[in-house]
């Protein structure tokens, strides 16, 4: 019985270090955290006008989807806006490739296990690092004043839907979201129309928060339209 006690009290005395050790690790992260928002801030808010173009990490440079970001980019930069990407392969090389020389290249970085490094057309000093996708979205929408939305994935859904529910809910000033190629959106579109907005879960108007285009110069356009109707202002 001794024993059994003994080694009650010794699991018990493990948990509650483990218990400890997570608290003290969670309370140090919070520091992680402000260091990312601090380092991010004080380097983007020197930027000026940018919009961000997403979309898959996967696409190569063959790709058409690719050549248009490279295309869509350059002429943003020709209407005084700089490019932020999330700085990896894919579309997001293709976006900074078609800025850099032209106009500003940004690239907001995130540490992953695979398929995510620095493209080489980021400009220097604009190639920022996280750890923390949520720090990382808070940048994008603070420091843009338009999204061009590639074909892409899961991390390009999520990045379209917090710009949506941010401009939905008023928690953020309304700026022009574009999503480009028609085919490949069009399921999503349908679900929108079919599902949400026949269930009433979305509103009629919410349609409206975005543009569907096919060109690189009608994604630029809207954008520029935009801001020729509203003038170019920071968001922050």
């Amino acid at each position: 019985m001794i024993e059994q006690d003994d080694d009650k009290r010794l699991q018990e005395s493990l948990r509650q270090k483990t218990w400890d050790e997570t608290i003290t690790k969670d309370s140090w992260m919070v520091f992680r955290v402000m260091s990312e928002f601090v380092d991010g801030y004080e380097k983007m808010a020197r930027i000026g006008p940018c919009v961000s173009i997403f979309g898959s990490a996967r696409l190569k440079e063959d790709n058409y989807y690719y050549k248009m970001a490279v295309d869509i980019a350059q002429k943003i930069t020709e209407i005084g806006f700089g490019v932020i990407t999330g700085g990896g392969p894919g579309i997001m090389e293709a976006g900074n490739r078609g800025a850099n020389g032209h106009g500003k290249s940004i690239g907001l970085n995130i540490e992953l296990p695979f398929e995510q490094h620095f493209n080489p057309y980021v400009d220097k000093g604009y190639n920022i690092n996280f750890d923390y996708f949520f720090v990382r979205k808070v940048m994008f929408v603070k420091y843009s004043q338009g999204f061009v939305v590639m074909p892409g994935g899961f991390g390009t859904l999520d990045e379209l839907s917090e710009a949506l529910t941010l401009i939905q809910t008023n928690k953020i000033g309304k700026f022009p979201i574009v999503l480009v190629g028609s085919e490949f959106w069009s399921g999503l579109l349908d679900w929108f129309k079919g599902t949400l907005l026949k269930e009433g879960l979305i509103a009629e108007k919410d349609l409206e928060l975005f543009r569907v285009v096919d060109t690189a110069e009608d994604a630029v356009a809207h954008i520029k339209a935009f801001y020729d109707k509203y003038s170019v202002s920071v968001n922050f």
